[in-house]
């Protein structure tokens, strides 16, 4: 497996029109779009997350991952050929890759998100310029207080990577959890930190709920996850 890799977040937004589409056309549409995430997701790590309910300028997500950035090209180019791509939109593109962080011992970390919890709290951000000019050592110091407020909230696993003249952010992150009120309360703790006053964006947030790209496919036609993991009755 590589040190390091891509991670490419797409947001996609679906035109109401084509929920008014005939049911066998809507099948196919979703068929291509299911097929062409299959085939990457034999050897590389695909996820996907509805944001019906919680945003209204998305309906999914998806976050392919590649040592390779030509496998993410590919993989858009014939995701966009399928039925459902035609009537899609990406409000939202956030590319990044994973590296060693600057304030820990930890080594870069091959993919990111991999827990199993069901909420997916996402977010682009960029620090403000003063904060790249202070000593290391008072960059250093400033972290430790942040991360210290992140262990008070272990339920919750932080996913951080970096977007430095890949795309218009410099992180992008992206945090795990079971309970949307914990992530709640970790966000306000941070909120008066010494290094949140550095910040100089951190939005759009998109709060995402896991599932299999089937599930969240099936949720853009108005079939809910829990109802299609319910067996059939009669």
């Amino acid at each position: 497996m590589a040190d390091r890799t891509f991670a490419k977040f797409t947001f996609f937004k679906i035109d109401p029109a084509w929920r008014r589409r005939d049911a066998d056309l809507r099948a196919t549409d979703k068929q291509e779009f299911l097929a062409a995430c299959e085939d990457f997701a034999l050897d590389r790590s695909l996820r996907a997350y509805s944001t019906i309910g919680t945003r209204g300028d998305v309906d999914l997500v998806l976050l392919s991952q590649s040592p390779n950035l030509d496998d993410l090209h590919t993989f858009h180019v014939v995701l966009g050929q399928s039925g459902l791509a035609k009537w899609a939109e990406t409000p939202y593109s956030f590319l990044s890759m994973t590296k060693r962080s600057p304030y820990s011992g930890e080594k870069a970390r091959p993919e990111i998100c991999v827990s199993e919890r069901k909420y997916l709290f996402l977010y682009p951000m960029v620090k403000q310029r003063r904060w790249y000019g202070l000593p290391p050592e008072e960059r250093q110091r400033i972290m430790k207080s942040h991360v210290e407020v992140g262990h008070r909230h272990p339920e919750i696993a932080i996913n951080t990577s970096y977007s430095f003249g890949l795309d218009d952010q410099e992180f992008i992150v992206a945090f795990e959890g079971d309970d949307p009120g914990e992530f709640l309360d970790l966000v306000q703790e941070l909120r008066p930190t010494e290094s949140s006053a550095y910040t100089e964006s951190e939005t759009p947030i998109f709060t995402c709920v896991a599932m299999s790209v089937r599930k969240a496919l099936e949720a853009l036609d108005g079939v809910a996850a829990v109802a299609a993991e319910t067996p059939a009755l009669g």
